[in-house]
């Protein structure tokens, strides 16, 4: 994980939040080539669930919504984590993350039980300090609209993207008028006051979740969901997660969250241990029928044809960019070689790698070779977009560079070029060279 994590920083994929003023912690800052892979990850997202589907549609919802919102969605009132704190230096720390860290397995405990097990057995913090007494903690930022600052003005910065969703069914469905079972889909910023943020992006305070609210008709709803298990499952191998590190996890019902009557949470190995990468949880009509309840709107659904009246229930499968791109960046890194030879390279699936090709003079000190570097730049940069430019060092530290940061082919322009037209491709998975003609790169 070190080696990911270093990789990330020195080519430009993921900073420390605010690192010139010393950082803040669970916050991170995407460079360069970090957003690229984002950007293709969310737009592999919307081309396989939503562009690719008949019966998916996508909103980009408000960050800041009404408070009445999160009071419904029962987020003010069960929205916690397990809290205690250091009494020597009063730092912070998620109890159940402690627990765990210690081997105990924290499933199903409640609060008070959790409280006994640091007293039997004896746990500290992580500064060998006593622990105190536990209590829960909400998660929700808080923020007040308007120039007031008093209870009337609290408002929230949104946890989750679902709620954007089921606040917008109605304007879908009024607006649209789509065939039932239909999906909603959005991609966007949440925000969680963790605790204690940890694993690198796994788990942070700002964060992008690519999430899907699923409306059909009750009856229906098993076979959808295994529908929708097996299409995320598809799409994580296309991504280049291996089949044999991702794991379905029944969540039982005293883990579950609230709103759900059936949750399968797939699992992915990192290198900190097995985590939750992404959830699928069967959510009934629980949050259409508060909405109906608190707003006095009606959230049904009338069939075009059999005009029959019912209010949908739904499956969510959501899950978070950061640990996507996590588990993405885990699966693609490798390390071949020794001594000499050794070569970090990141396998990404050509889809997902921040540029396509790189393209190099062979020697940037002649300007013939250059020059026709430079139109074959502009060619492929033209038709991909995606093309970067490398003239700095030997050909044989370029292609270790562009190797680490996965670029799928190397494109060079020699002196033969400038004879028969045809130039050097190295391809970084196998760094066999092959010539090819520029017209047909």
């Amino acid at each position: 994980m070190e080696d990911i994590v270093s990789l990330c920083k020195r080519r430009g994929f993921i900073f420390p939040g605010s690192e010139v003023y010393g950082g803040l912690a669970g916050t991170w800052d995407y460079g360069p080539l970090g957003l690229l892979l984002k950007r293709n990850l969310e737009n592999g997202f919307y081309k396989t669930f939503v562009d690719g589907r008949e019966d998916m549609y996508a909103v980009d919802a408000s960050i800041i919504m009404n408070p009445k919102v999160w009071e419904a969605s029962g987020h003010v009132a069960t929205f916690a984590d397990p809290l205690i704190e250091d009494t020597v230096n009063h730092k912070r720390h998620r109890l159940d993350h402690l627990l765990e860290d210690a081997g105990i397995d924290v499933k199903g405990l409640t609060l008070a039980k959790m409280q006994a097990l640091v007293k039997e057995k004896g746990l500290k913090s992580p500064d060998g300090n006593p622990l105190g007494e536990a209590r829960m903690f909400n998660m929700m930022f808080s923020t007040h609209v308007g120039p007031v600052t008093d209870d009337s003005s609290v408002a929230y910065l949104r946890p989750e993207t679902a709620q954007g969703i089921f606040t917008n069914y109605k304007n879908i469905v009024d607006t649209i008028y789509p065939d039932l079972p239909f999906g909603i889909a959005q991609v966007g910023k949440a925000f969680r006051n963790e605790i204690s943020p940890r694993d690198f992006v796994f788990r942070s305070r700002e964060f992008n979740q690519m999430e899907i609210e699923y409306f059909c008709d009750p009856k229906d709803w098993e076979i959808l969901f295994e529908a929708w298990v097996a299409d995320y499952h598809a799409w994580l191998e296309s991504l280049g997660l291996p089949r044999e590190k991702t794991h379905d996890l029944e969540v039982p019902d005293e883990d579950r969250a609230h709103y759900s009557k059936r949750t399968i949470d797939i699992e992915f190995d990192y290198p900190v241990g097995r985590k939750e990468l992404m959830g699928i949880a069967y959510r009934t009509d629980f949050d259409l029928m508060n909405i109906q309840k608190a707003s006095g709107r009606n959230m049904e659904y009338i069939d075009k044809h059999s005009k029959a009246k019912l209010v949908p229930h739904v499956i969510e499968p959501s899950i978070g960019t950061e640990r996507l791109i996590m588990a993405v960046l885990c699966s693609a890194y490798a390390e071949e070689g020794e001594g000499e030879d050794k070569r970090v390279v990141l396998k990404l699936p050509e889809e997902l790698a921040p540029y396509k090709f790189c393209v190099s003079p062979l020697l940037k000190n002649k300007p013939e070779l250059v020059e026709k570097a430079r139109e074959v730049f502009n060619l492929l940069k033209q038709k991909y977009g995606f093309v970067t430019w490398d003239d700095n060092g030997n050909i044989g530290k370029r292609y270790r560079r562009q190797d680490e940061i996965g670029t799928p082919k190397c494109v060079v322009v020699d002196f033969e070029t400038l004879e028969d037209g045809t130039v050097t491709v190295r391809d970084r998975d196998t760094m066999e060279q092959v010539r090819v003609e520029v017209a047909n790169l």
